[in-house]
């Protein structure tokens, strides 16, 4: 009678129970964590910004690096991933949007953005159309597309390995990491709460100042108003992880910054503006803008206790007055009409946000017609008798375009 290798029992019962780490319970937390956010950044930096947008070039090492980690903790096709993204901003907010919140529902964005994408990810003419400029190599094509599943299946012998039968936890919270936070959080709630720095076409917001958790994709609205742009903080008080590890990369020559957000600068107010005003106005719009709206929302402060309005229109104007009219839901509407007609100043800041934002709007003019509207615009402000109108024209053409 053969006797059971107790030594070889206890081995195993012991491996099954701990792994090869042995580690205590808030190690395997911080393990998981680290794990997660590995993929966050590989996504957030290789699948957005390096590929989807362009926004940076990587080096061979750091590219494949995240090509085999996404393939290990997703197994995301980087080009049904780019071309999914890019045409998400190419039809946002319309029918055609892949996973707009807006069009499927907000439930349906955070509980099953996962399979919105695989579901567009069956859209050929999507991939033809969107697809372009990803990788095509022998590796792409003879492993992370053609054996996708199987990476996230090896995924899970190593952290069983690593870490016994809590390896299966670790790898269920790495397979639902990328599903909950960017399928769900980012593409649903990213367009519809949270705060907007800038009246980007869309509704897009940026769900949290600080980027960390979710790589820096927390400044979604950033985003959408730069979306070449490498670097997704654009406010002092705004902090994006992803960008700080792109500088890392950067310094280490793994990375080479290809655009980031143009920088609104100041310099001596010229006599009237000129081209160059312009094109530091056609540059820097959302953010001269965004100055603009801060002006209307200190003037409808000031007015406010003078308007003759009944509660729900002065709340309805105190909320709306300052967005474009494209942003302004239709019950809306009736209430701030009566705003304005209860105050010519109102009404007049509203009509020259609209007329200055005409001007670039106005392609069919040439330079030096658009620049003439912007003269003729800036003297109208400056002699309308309002401060904040004046005040701002005058800051208008201070305005410099930086390199």
């Amino acid at each position: 009678m053969l006797l059971p290798d107790w030594a070889f029992l206890d081995a195993l019962v012991q491996w099954m129970g701990h792994g090869l780490f042995d580690l205590s319970w808030w190690q395997m937390v911080l393990v998981t964590l680290g794990l997660t956010h590995i993929t966050i950044a590989s996504v957030t930096i290789f699948l957005h910004r390096h590929q989807a947008h362009r926004a940076l070039d990587l080096h061979a090492i750091p590219s494949h690096f995240f090509r085999f980690w996404l393939w290990l903790t997703t197994g995301q096709v980087t080009k049904e991933w780019a071309a999914i993204h890019r045409k998400h901003h190419a039809k946002c907010e319309q029918a055609e949007d892949p996973h707009s919140p807006h069009v499927y529902g907000i439930k349906t964005v955070l509980f099953t953005g996962a399979e919105l994408y695989r579901k567009e990810s069956k859209n050929l003419e999507t991939m033809k159309r969107y697809g372009h400029g990803t990788p095509d190599d022998w590796i792409e094509r003879n492993l992370y597309t053609r054996f996708s599943w199987q990476g996230v299946a090896l995924m899970l012998i190593i952290d069983v390995a690593l870490f016994g039968f809590l390896g299966l936890t670790v790898w269920a919270v790495q397979m639902a990491w990328i599903p909950i936070t960017a399928a769900g959080i980012i593409n649903g709630a990213a367009h519809y709460w949270g705060y907007r720095n800038f009246e980007a076409h869309d509704a897009s917001t940026n769900i949290s100042p600080w980027g960390i958790l979710i790589g820096g994709e927390e400044l979604h609205n950033n985003h959408h108003t730069y979306p070449t742009s490498a670097k997704l903080s654009v406010k002092p008080y705004e902090f994006d992880i992803g960008w700080l590890y792109i500088r890392v990369l950067e310094t280490l020559g793994m990375a080479t910054v290809k655009k980031t957000a143009p920088r609104l600068a100041y310099g001596d107010i010229r006599p009237v503006a000129d081209e160059k005003t312009l094109e530091a106005l056609i540059a820097n719009r959302y953010e001269v803008m965004a100055g603009y709206a801060r002006h209307v929302r200190a003037v409808m402060q000031q007015e406010g206790s003078k308007l003759k309005l009944d509660a729900n229109a002065l709340q309805a104007a105190q909320r709306w007055l300052h967005r474009d009219a494209a942003k302004v839901p239709a019950a809306a509407q009736a209430q701030l009409k009566q705003a304005r007609a209860a105050s010519p100043v109102l009404d007049k800041m509203v009509q020259m946000r609209e007329e200055l934002s005409q001007i670039w709007l106005n392609t069919s003019h040439s330079r030096e017609q658009l620049a003439a509207d912007l003269q003729a615009w800036c003297r109208r402000a400056e002699e309308s008798g309002i401060a904040a109108l004046r005040d701002f024209s005058v800051k208008l053409r201070a305005v410099r375009q930086t390199a």
